[in-house]
């Protein structure tokens, strides 16, 4: 749990008493290699600190074809967001790409908490500035960037991601298909 505390101190400053509440609402738990997180269709109420392993998020097309959108490699938090937000049906689902050590809670209980810890509610915040960051620049990426210059900055921002996940995945990820990532890669070498 130590790792969670240095993960969200990292960000910004979380006091002795805030620190206290949360380590009191989370539980740890074990995700199995292809286990899901969060499901298609559900409203989420969990989010998580990843501790150990790899999650990818993603949405399958009416086809089948799966889509990664991002992957989270620890430490990350982990959760769908916008269900969580919004209280709709999430429409991404995360799956544990390798056994994954997790500390879990009931978003609900993060929330309350905002009221008397400004400083978790200021973590909120922060979380949610960094994850549109995120959200716009992959956007970027994926419509004015050739896919050798992505898959550059790809490897930069996951750099051991490659030895640990599929080659399929990552291809997805990039929006290409998995003989093009072998091209680009064989180019790389």
């Amino acid at each position: 749990m130590e790792e969670l505390y240095h993960y969200l101190n990292h960000l910004t400053p979380i006091s002795d008493k805030t620190w206290a509440l949360i380590k009191g609402i989370f539980i740890r738990k074990e995700l199995k290699k292809h286990d899901f997180f969060c499901k298609v269709d559900q409203v989420a109420t969990k989010i998580a600190f990843l501790q150990i392993g790899i999650v990818r998020s993603f949405f399958t097309n009416k086809e089948g074809q799966e889509f990664n959108k991002n992957f989270f490699v620890a430490p990350a938090l982990i959760g769908a967001y916008s269900s969580l937000i919004t209280q709709s049906p999430n429409k991404l689902a995360q799956q544990a790409l390798t056994n994954c050590t997790i500390w879990e809670t009931d978003y609900a209980k993060i929330k309350q908490l905002f009221d008397s810890c400004p400083d978790l509610e200021r973590l909120g915040r922060i979380m949610a500035e960094y994850y549109f960051v995120e959200k716009e620049m992959r956007e970027v990426h994926l419509l004015t960037l050739e896919a050798k210059e992505y898959y550059k900055i790809f490897r930069q921002q996951y750099p051991t991601l490659e030895q640990h996940i599929p080659q399929y995945h990552i291809a997805s990820f990039l929006g290409i298909t998995p003989t093009q990532l072998s091209r680009i890669r064989a180019e790389n070498l």
